[in-house]
């Protein structure tokens, strides 16, 4: 593998040739060769408790044995029904319903179909114009891709995308020009308030946003009382809140839901990835009874679905998981061990003036490169930074997740680390130090 400094190309994370993969455990995964790497982003932050759980993976073979998959409009199942409940009870408030998928960009896809069903049914047919943020990703289908403000992402696609108004990102460390600290959050609520207006109330069906970026802005968590606000601004004009939580949810900060942080709850939400651990893929997309009941009531069914939407082995995948992170308490070792793990970071990372930001919540966390951590201004598109630590990391026996264009769509490198929920002290410790050397050899790079 290439150590130099120019702009790795191949895989996705930087890595010029992808080894074959032999097997996981724990937090850890084994090429052929037999070499040892620390997943340290969980993957793409979807595997919550690590490789080969043999309680998740005898779940998934007792299911095997009896049936792999079920039809959804011939047979609900005792695993699909008992992981709905387990999930709305996780979820509280007014969730009632649940839309299953296979993935995290189908949830979202369903979150947009349901609010769109939603205001068919209640007779307000010109509701169909969504409102994203810049710097956001939800997903891979022309649907969502089109509320993704992340450009290297969409550029082969513009032209049969969905056209959707975007507003600025929620980002306390790169704030819109002249918005300080205290102005930030009715800054933000006050565009949203434009938004509406300048396309319409009676136009727009929702508003859709991570409640802690993920992919696209390297873990940003929105300011305190952002949600709150937004949602205030959502509800004077009948505007359905979508909350994709998709990479920041299912407990990954600490948290069952992310905004369970920020003290509300969204009309509509999208869940995946750590939901079932990585094991099988699994989606799900949940709705209140405000969003629900006119829709089952004009419909009697939700217009959205697939031929494997309630997989039953998938969804005996997500109920072991599930109650794996129940007995051994994991949400609460994320809430309490991640903020203690981003504060040793933070300090360990002190000494490289290139590190500019550390922030996430939980087992979420994003680490922002610049030139100078005085002046914030991001490295050059053809330095690469962020594949190269990734890829030097990886060579060094550990995943990372690295992104780039956070800044303005091309400029910008981050990290971004999501150890499993149930990673020790001393994996974590691994995480922090492999991570530091794969740091230093890119930022000593010519």
């Amino acid at each position: 593998m290439s150590t130099t400094a120019r702009r790795p190309r191949g895989g996705g994370f930087g890595i010029e040739r992808l080894p074959r993969i032999a097997y996981g455990k724990g937090s850890y995964l084994y090429d052929e060769s037999g070499k040892r790497y620390l997943d340290g982003s969980g993957g793409p932050a979807a595997f919550s408790v690590g490789h080969a759980h043999p309680e998740v993976n005898e779940a998934i073979m007792r299911q095997l044995e009896r049936v792999a998959c079920a039809y959804r409009y011939l047979y609900t199942s005792s695993a699909l029904e008992e992981l709905s409940a387990v999930l709305l009870q996780l979820c509280g408030g007014d969730f009632q319903q649940i839309i299953y998928s296979g993935s995290g960009s189908e949830a979202m896809e369903s979150a947009l179909k349901i609010a769109l069903q939603y205001y068919s049914a209640v007779g307000l047919m010109r509701k169909r114009h969504f409102i994203a943020r810049e710097r956001s990703w939800h997903g891979n289908t022309l649907g969502v891709l089109s509320l993704s403000g992340f450009a290297q992402r969409r550029r082969a696609f513009e032209g049969s995308l969905l056209e959707v108004s975007f507003i600025s990102a929620a980002n306390e460390y790169r704030p819109p020009p002249d918005v300080g600290a205290e102005g930030l959050v009715p800054y933000l609520a006050a565009e949203l308030e434009r938004c509406i207006q300048q396309a319409g109330p009676e136009t727009v069906a929702a508003f859709v946003f991570e409640p802690v970026v993920g992919a696209a802005g390297g873990v940003v968590p929105a300011p305190a009382g952002y949600a709150l606000a937004m949602q205030a601004v959502c509800r004077k004009h009948d505007v359905l809140m979508i909350a994709d939580e998709v990479m920041c949810g299912s407990g990954r900060t600490g948290t069952w839901r992310a905004l369970e942080h920020d003290g509300i709850e969204p009309d509509i939400m999208a869940i995946a990835k750590g939901l079932a651990g990585g094991y099988i893929p699994l989606g799900a997309t949940l709705c209140t009874g405000r969003v629900a009941n006119p829709i089952l009531e004009a419909d009697g069914v939700f217009y959205t679905g697939h031929t494997f939407t309630g997989h039953t082995a998938a969804c005996a995948a997500g109920l072991a998981v599930q109650r794996l992170i129940k007995r051994e308490g994991l949400l609460e070792r994320v809430r309490n061990k991640g903020a203690s793990f981003r504060h040793e970071l933070t300090g360990a990372l002190s000494r490289f003036d290139e590190v500019g930001d550390v922030r996430g919540r939980g087992y979420f966390i994003g680490i922002e490169f610049v030139r100078s951590r005085a002046t914030r201004q991001p490295f050059v598109r053809e330095r690469g930074l962020s594949l190269d630590i990734g890829a030097r990391a990886f060579a060094g026996g550990l995943i990372c997740y690295p992104g780039s264009g956070n800044v303005d769509g091309a400029l910008g490198d981050t990290i971004i680390l999501a150890p499993p929920y149930n990673a020790s002290d001393t994996e974590l410790e691994e995480v922090r130090d492999k991570l530091i050397i794969a740091i230093e050899g890119a930022l000593g790079a010519k």
